[in-house]
């Protein structure tokens, strides 16, 4: 909404950020030992995933204050940014949390 408002379509790669994100989770997720029922600690590789995916979080809030910092977008548009992915990550994860499944072992 903050490219077709303000006619500046640099905001748009913010949505690339949405996509990857949970990408190294389900990459690095795999590789992690999940084989290993006796043991608690997933791995290195997983905490690889983990960092990856904190590191695309961030840059999804960050990117739009450096555009605009930087003048290439509008702080109207930065704020509309901002607010539309905390809108997209709140979704998913009240999503997650209300359909995760905890056993009663």
């Amino acid at each position: 909404m903050s490219c077709a408002l303000y006619g500046n379509w640099w905001p748009l790669f913010v949505v690339a950020t949405y996509v990857l994100a949970p990408l190294p989770n389900a990459v690095f997720g795999r590789y992690a030992g999940r084989d290993d029922m006796m043991s608690d600690y997933q791995g290195g590789i997983a905490d690889a995933g983990y960092f990856l995916t904190g590191l695309m979080i961030i840059t999804g809030f960050c990117l739009p204050i450096v555009l605009a910092h930087a003048g290439v977008i509008t702080v109207p548009a930065m704020i509309m940014s901002i607010s539309g992915g905390l809108l997209i990550y709140g979704t998913i994860i009240s999503y997650s949390r209300f359909f995760s499944e905890e056993e009663d072992f």
